[in-house]
């Protein structure tokens, strides 16, 4: 079993790659799963009042996925693929503490259709990590205690997802540079104990590949503590926005988690319920 948990197409506001060209090129690379995971970033975007086909790039930068559109579109990729691929339904929120009770609606509103839910912090009180605005007039130590912190906040407040996405994203847009996992241990086990005690997971993201990171997203240390602190549920993902990009270093990713860290399953999920594969 060989499947990306973290793929991203037009329906995202970063992304313009067509759901179609997504599927053609996981075929073409002889994976078995893929999981669509479009943006909601409540706070600093609002839902579609309409249709977005067709929309201006600027406006689209304005809005997160329109929902009806993107089941739509996914039923109808099943149907046109089902039998060279299997499409999994996802979302990756992007939660803050104030948005919680948004994400809490929306998921009771789709919790049928959904199979996959990834939980990232793309912003810190409405800032964003990318453009730094976060980091604007702050420290390297300041930023990363803020991000932390929130991703501990939520993750101890927030109950509707799968995995955590690319825990430690703040290493791809760092402008002073990667920040050692020694400053930020104990608040990491924290998260990680959140996460294992409430039987959610965390993904390694391959695109530390692409951003040219000095090591796995998260760092390999932090996967070690994952798995010494009993944490097993794991998924595998892209986080591609292009076709060239789906699947990315797969086999790497795969490889480091049984090789060098002793770990012996990832998951793919249905329904919001892990599966565990053998990797």
């Amino acid at each position: 079993m060989r499947a990306d948990y973290h793929v991203h197409s037009s329906f995202s506001f970063d992304c313009k790659a067509a759901m179609e060209t997504q599927i053609e090129r996981a075929i073409e690379l002889g994976l078995d799963e893929l999981c669509f995971t479009e943006h909601v970033d409540y706070g600093v975007r609002s839902d579609w009042d309409g249709p977005s086909e067709g929309a201006e790039p600027e406006e689209k930068k304005k809005h997160n996925a329109d929902y009806p559109r993107y089941f739509a579109k996914l039923k109808d990729m099943r149907d046109r693929y089902s039998d060279r691929l299997t499409i999994k339904t996802g979302l990756e929120f992007g939660v803050q503490q104030h948005t919680i009770p948004q994400y809490n609606a929306l998921y009771e509103r789709y919790r049928d259709q959904l199979d996959f839910v990834l939980l990232s912090v793309h912003q810190v009180n409405d800032l964003e990590l990318y453009p730094p605005q976060l980091m604007e007039g702050r420290t390297q130590d300041a930023y990363n205690r803020l991000y932390y912190e929130e991703l501990l906040a939520v993750a101890r407040d927030f109950d509707h997802y799968s995995v955590l996405a690319h825990l430690d994203v703040m290493r791809r847009y760092d402008p002073a540079g990667e920040y050692p996992f020694e400053k930020t241990r104990d608040i990491v086990a924290e998260i990680l104990r959140t996460v294992i005690s409430k039987g959610k997971g965390i993904e390694l993201n391959t695109a530390s590949w692409r951003y040219e990171l000095c090591d796995t997203q998260p760092y390999r240390a932090i996967l070690r503590l994952y798995r010494d602190l009993g944490g097993e549920i794991l998924t595998i993902g892209s986080d591609g926005h292009r076709p060239e990009r789906v699947g990315g270093n797969y086999d790497e990713a795969r490889a480091i988690l049984r090789d060098e860290l002793g770990f012996r399953h990832f998951c793919t999920f249905q329904h919001m319920k892990p599966i565990f594969q053998k990797l």
